[in-house]
């Protein structure tokens, strides 16, 4: 355009508005759009038959007696609390069980977490021996351990032949040696569970950290409490915790290697409650247990996530 030239005006009363981009309701709703799916599975496999848990334990429920189904109101939960000695037998082995099995998977896999991060020759081969039993399903792992325990052909009668115990001996049915047995058996499953998460978190330290404390003249021990151990905090935090659940509700191991025995010795409340569903087919009453472990475990839960303070920053 040539110097000078005039600039064409609107015409009066026709002033043109500032052009604005109009941001639609689609645009908005497209990501609630896309998860609608995912939400909707959740609530099919997730809350309905965790409603239909809650729903069933206040009911008598016995498809094999028909005649006495109907409402129960809160009688499966008053006789779980004071006409059931199983109980609270089964919800102590519970708890003893989770805190055993936890505090030493966490001190195993930490060690082995340490010691694989290190450099040395043959490290790739070392990482997959420690982490396969994670890859054994639980089935397997239990078959495993049954054939390892077996009094004839197991690791007793190999301690037999070399004079360290006797032949026929059988750890699993044993009331002294059938605890340290089960918990020997899961710790080869569980342990590579934190190996791997406090592994990968390793991974993440920066290594100037330990380079500038070791120039401030600090040792291998301090530079694990006060480097290694504060950046390890969250992961073993969620770790423990979800480990600790897994624990509570483990089934297929005890089943296949005790079946809650000898004489109830190794019988947790889930296995308790799955032999009650199944074998004497009283879900309203299974339901009603289920109800409390679940409650349990959440409650327990937020307290662990509250006292330590998870996602929080060290002061």
């Amino acid at each position: 355009m040539a110097q000078g030239a005039a600039v064409a005006k609107p015409p009066p009363g026709r002033t043109r508005a500032p052009r604005r981009h109009r941001t639609g309701a689609t645009p908005r709703r497209l990501p609630y759009v896309l998860i609608a799916p995912a939400v909707l599975l959740m609530l099919g496999f997730i809350a309905y038959p965790v409603l239909s848990v809650f729903y069933y334990s206040l009911q008598h429920h016995n498809p094999t007696k028909p005649w006495r189904n109907g409402f129960a109101g809160f009688d499966n939960f008053v006789t779980a609390f004071t006409d059931d000695p199983q109980f609270w037998s089964t919800l102590g082995f519970s708890f003893q069980w989770v805190a055993v099995e936890v505090v030493l998977q966490l001190l195993f896999g930490l060690a082995l977490a340490l010691l694989v991060n290190q450099t040395f020759v043959g490290r790739a081969m070392a990482r997959a021996l420690v982490f396969s039993p994670w890859a054994v399903s639980g089935v397997l792992t239990s078959v495993i351990w049954v054939l390892l325990y077996n009094s004839q052909t197991g690791i007793a009668r190999y301690l037999a032949d070399l004079g360290l115990g006797s032949y026929g001996t059988s750890w699993l049915s044993d009331t002294g040696t059938v605890f340290p047995a089960v918990v020997v058996a899961e710790l080869w499953r569980g342990v590579p569970f934190f190996a791997i998460l406090i592994l990968a978190d390793l991974q993440s330290i920066p290594k100037d950290l330990y380079e500038a404390a070791e120039v401030d003249g600090a040792g291998r021990l301090r530079q694990f409490l006060h480097i290694t151990l504060p950046h390890l905090k969250d992961a073993i935090i969620l770790s423990t915790l979800l480990r600790a659940v897994w624990e509570f509700n483990n089934v297929d191991l005890l089943y296949t290697l005790t079946g809650g025995g000898p004489a109830g010795e190794t019988t947790t409340l889930p296995l308790r409650i799955a032999s009650i569903a199944v074998d004497s087919h009283d879900f309203g009453y299974a339901s009603a247990l289920t109800s409390v472990a679940f409650v349990l475990l959440l409650f327990c839960s937020v307290i662990y996530l509250r006292l330590s303070k998870f996602g929080g920053e060290d002061k």
